[in-house]
């Protein structure tokens, strides 16, 4: 006769997900204290403490907040191929990339050919429009000439090696 384990007190125990509004789907969260994580050891970065999604820039390939970096989605333009696109409110739909808002990412990823990879289509997409919203952002960030230029904070945290 099988013995059956007695049920902890309380009942069943209960796995707790973390939930975004994103589509009701859960996301990956990371929680971290800001002394924990090994560095130096070539395995792991040191962890960025808080909680909050941490996504990978495809053009550097470090590890960010997602409010630090900018989602891209490749959309269909025909029997040309597929263009990537800049997705600020985080929502249109299809598989979406992560990239720093910095011309330096965009163009190692294009060196990189990450695009294609990590929104998983074939052939090289157009990253012209996106190439072109970059500029313009350094652009804006220069101002008038003498002036000094506008830091984001997004960008005064990212730092290549």
């Amino acid at each position: 006769m099988p013995t059956s384990r007695p049920m902890p007190a309380g009942g069943r125990k209960k796995i707790r997900m973390n939930r975004t509004s994103v589509g009701g789907r859960a996301e990956a969260m990371h929680t971290c204290a800001p002394d924990s994580g090994t560095v130096g050891d070539g395995r792991r970065e040191p962890p960025i403490s808080g909680t909050y999604p941490i996504r990978m820039c495809i053009g550097c390939r470090q590890r960010a907040q997602a409010v630090d970096l900018l989602r891209v989605v490749a959309r269909n333009v025909g029997p040309a191929g597929f263009a990537v696109v800049r997705d600020p409110e985080r929502r249109l739909p299809g598989r979406g990339a992560w990239l720093h808002l910095d011309r330096s990412c965009l163009s190692t990823a294009e060196r990189r050919r990450a695009f294609g990879r990590a929104l998983r289509v074939a052939g090289v997409p157009d990253t012209a429009a996106l190439r072109e919203f970059l500029h313009s952002l350094e652009r804006q960030e220069s101002g008038p000439a003498g002036a000094d230029p506008v830091r984001h904070e997004s960008r005064d945290r990212h730092e290549h090696s």
